[in-house]
């Protein structure tokens, strides 16, 4: 198998190893100049480090280097001339990029090569091959690798990765790439290490070429999974990787799985991974239609089921039904014809919402997707959050239901910074706890606004510095949906500028003063 430049080096624990496999590979690849050489090569990575180094300064290393050889009474420059000099010149006498120059070059990521004809089991030359075809080549660095699925070289190369990782060579990791580009983009964090060689060639025994390994691993391994999650992301995988062939199976083994399976929230596991595969069939172009109905008739299931498993939970075991409702919501979302299926999820978050036996984060966080979706009227969300935060209501319930509703990622900051009414609401609530209480509660309220943006955090402080008065707690102050009374003509005029530089019109024709109260009033 390849082995690297690391591997060698005696510092990562070959006991046989070399301290410094990176110089003698130079200087076996450049027996013509090795010093002027080498100062070149430490030159030009401290420049791609940022750190400026001019030619003059290459040829004054290399003098010092060859000074240092010549008192030192030495034939030649050898790694502790050079590195001295390199110090000196190069580092103005700091070690740490001179500790780059040792990671990078000293010892380094060089990857090595075996000959062609060396043995090899039939699945490391289908490797080999799609290797070359795809231009894909294994590196002992690590590198980021940005696919675009439309096209047909990237889609392959995503395909292989995918099958890899089904086999276990873990060659690429997917990592987040850039928002909103759509589903068609993955990112890929690559690194072949010397022993994926060797799981290449235990996956050997299920197949001579990686589409068929990685189809009869999927399919031995979706009959014997143990949990229904387990049977979904084979699925999931199965569309990531192309493998027609094994999805019949995969999805067969999905709903035998799901039909006896009664738990609620193993069911809700396993819906997200085959909305995601859902999702990715279609930019594949994959028959999904076995798996739209496997995965509808999990999302029915799913809703009748939801309801009495959030009854009685505990506070751990609420924070993770929370989370899964979360999950469920936006696997809901990517189903094709969603239509009857949406509808009665929406029925039983109203449903969730208004059971008092539901805990206060779930509650919470019922009224927050409500609210999100556009299925709550004009002040209900003010109505609901009254309710919650009146004196009845046991505080940590009420700090759970500001949890469920503002906390996380869910943009509450947003809500309460653009809602003065609901920010009004919370304050007053937070200022009435008892002392007693408020020590309780106090962790669940600083995560939920710990995990605000600072801007976000920044606004809210200024607004309830502003006082009752500000927030609306003094009777008179706002009205009931937190905004002002009047349009405030000098603000509204204010934008006119910006508006008609974008839109390209002429200013001077536009009216000024009371003429644009009524535009502002209607853009408002």
């Amino acid at each position: 198998m390849p082995w690297t430049h690391r591997r060698l080096a005696r510092s990562s624990g070959y006991g046989a190893g070399v301290t410094s496999p990176g110089w003698y590979g130079h200087l076996f690849a450049a027996p013509d100049r090795p010093v002027e050489r080498w100062m070149t090569r430490v030159a030009g990575l401290l420049r791609e480090e940022g750190r400026p180094v001019s030619p003059a300064e290459v040829i004054e290393a290399v003098r010092l280097a060859d000074a240092l050889a010549a008192v030192r009474g030495r034939p030649l420059a050898g790694l502790g001339e050079t590195t001295d000099a390199v110090r000196a010149v190069m580092c103005d006498g700091s070690d740490l990029p001179l500790r780059l120059v040792a990671d990078r070059l000293v010892v380094g990521d060089v990857l090595g090569e075996v000959p062609e004809d060396a043995p090899a089991v039939p699945l490391q030359r289908d490797l080999a091959r799609l290797q070359r075809r795809l231009r894909l080549r294994p590196e002992a660095a690590e590198r980021t690798l940005e696919l675009d699925l439309r096209r047909d070289n990237d889609a392959g190369r995503s395909r292989l990765l995918h099958r890899l990782r089904l086999l276990g060579v873990d060659w690429g990791e997917p990592v987040a790439g850039r928002v909103g580009t759509g589903t068609f983009r993955e990112t890929w964090s690559l690194r072949w290490r010397p022993e994926l060689s060797v799981k290449v060639a235990e996956a050997g025994v299920w197949g001579t070429t990686a589409e068929e390994a990685a189809s009869a691993r999927a399919a031995a391994s979706a009959r014997a999974a143990t949990s229904l999650h387990q049977v979904a992301g084979l699925v999931e995988q199965c569309l990531l990787g192309g493998l027609a062939d094994a999805l019949p199976v995969v999805v067969s083994a999905l709903a035998d799985r799901a039909a006896l399976d009664s738990d609620v929230g193993r069911l809700a596991d396993a819906l997200p991974a085959l909305a995601r595969s859902l999702r990715y069939g279609d930019v594949r172009a994959t028959d999904t239609t076995a798996l739209a109905r496997a995965a509808t008739g999990l999302a029915e299931r799913v809703c009748v089921g939801l309801p009495p498993a959030c009854t009685g939970l505990g506070a751990e075991a609420a924070a993770a039904m929370r989370a899964r409702i979360d999950a469920v919501h936006t696997a809901v979302g990517l189903l094709p014809g969603e239509g009857g299926t949406t509808g009665r999820w929406w029925t039983v978050l109203r449903g969730l919402a208004a059971r008092d036996t539901v805990p206060g984060e779930i509650r919470g966080r019922a009224f927050r997707l409500l609210l999100d979706g556009g299925h709550l009227a004009g002040g209900e969300a003010a109505r609901a959050m009254e309710l919650a935060l009146s004196p009845a209501a046991p505080p940590a319930e009420a700090a759970g239901w500001i949890e469920g509703f503002a906390g996380g990622a869910s943009g509450g900051g947003l809500l309460l910074l653009h809602d003065e009414r609901l920010l009004a609401l919370v304050d007053g609530w937070l200022t009435s706890v008892p002392p007693d209480a408020f020590t309780a509660v106090l962790p669940l309220l600083r995560r939920t606004f710990a995990a605000y943006e600072a801007g976000v955090r920044r606004s809210l402080g200024e607004r309830v510095g502003r006082g009752p008065a500000a927030l609306g707690r003094i009777p008179g102050a706002l009205p009931p949906d937190g905004f002002g009374t009047s349009t405030d003509a000098d603000r509204a005029d204010a934008v006119l500028p910006v508006l008609h530089l974008l839109l390209g019109t002429d200013r001077t024709a536009a009216p000024t003063g009371a003429g644009h109260h009524g535009h502002a009033e209607a853009g408002g």
